[in-house]
């Protein structure tokens, strides 16, 4: 059978050899041994290929990655440690992980990451164990982004740039055991009032709870975040501050104001109203006063012959 006339099954097993032939070698310079590839502080800049598909743990530590591929990536689907921490990765995107659905160990410390997208972990149920400390360009996390890692037991944020937590970004790690928050500048305002009663409500106290303190506003700048919630409620809800005053007074006169002005508005119209009406009585009494003259004068004798008419007996 010629190959005009379509691949055979020679053909697809040769293209299938072909591809366990190029994913069983070994990256250069790197240590692959017993599904183990180790390419640690070998000065990559990207990430290597030819990393034999079967491989189970893969270091990529302290090299110059600035991007993990998802389509390389995908390829390792019996992936379960990956440890990329002291590199230059910036931002790890929609379904970066797609095909390593079985990974349980990832460390992603030690990087420039600036953003992580909602989906990134959308598909990492198994995960276990997450790092993603030493990221201090990181100021925000979507509240989904822990959404399907519902197996996390182990979570690190330390030394970021997180200044605020939405209280649902926790609520979907029912089996969390380690936390770390510490050296984050968290803002402890009205925005933080939420995860700061989360952390009280859930009885989540984070392993370094004691240094995982407030930098704003100043009368908090110390407490640890776990502390925080009552003052905070106390703050935010039953607490009134020179602003919340000055609004009180600002309301306060506008409505003696108005009630000013619709008080001498009332009595300004009564005043017309009373005038109005005494003219209009006073109007009719000449009326009156004039009408009585006039009979008078048209019937003068009809007026004295009853005065004058004899009383029957």
């Amino acid at each position: 059978m010629s190959l005009a006339s379509g691949p055979g099954p020679g053909w697809l097993l040769f293209s299938f050899g072909m591809g366990l032939v190029s994913g069983s070698k070994c990256p250069n310079n790197c240590l692959c041994q017993a599904q183990e590839v180790i390419c640690t502080a070998k000065q990559l800049t990207e990430y290597p290929l030819d990393i034999p598909l079967n491989t189970r743990r893969l270091f990529l530590n302290e090299n110059r990655i600035t991007s993990l591929p998802a389509m390389h990536l995908g390829l390792l689907s019996d992936l379960v440690y990956l440890d990329c921490q002291k590199n230059w990765i910036r931002e790890v995107m929609d379904y970066t992980f797609i095909g390593v659905f079985k990974l349980i160990y990832l460390d992603l410390s030690s990087n420039n990451l600036t953003s992580i997208s909602p989906l990134t972990f959308s598909v990492l149920s198994n995960l276990v164990q997450l790092n993603i400390a030493n990221n201090p360009h990181l100021l925000s996390l979507h509240k989904f982004t822990f959404a399907n890692t519902t197996s996390l037991r182990y979570l690190d944020l330390r030394n970021t740039g997180l200044q605020t937590l939405d209280s649902a970004a926790l609520h979907h790690l029912p089996v969390l055991e380690t936390l770390f928050l510490s050296g984050n500048p968290w803002k402890c305002n009205c925005s933080f009032l939420d995860f700061a009663i989360f952390l009280i409500v859930s009885h989540m106290d984070p392993s370094d709870d004691l240094n995982a303190t407030c930098v704003e506003p100043t009368e908090l700048t110390g407490w640890p975040i776990t502390r925080v919630g009552n003052p905070l409620r106390y703050m935010c809800i039953t607490h009134l501050d020179h602003k919340d005053y000055f609004f009180l007074l600002l309301i306060g006169f506008g409505i003696f104001a108005a009630g000013t002005v619709a008080a001498w508005l009332t009595g300004v119209c009564a005043v017309l109203y009373q005038n109005t009406r005494r003219k209009s009585s006073e109007e009719d009494e000449d009326e009156a006063g004039t009408r009585v003259e006039v009979s008078r004068r048209i019937f003068p004798t009809q007026t004295s012959s009853v005065q004058e008419f004899p009383q029957l007996i």
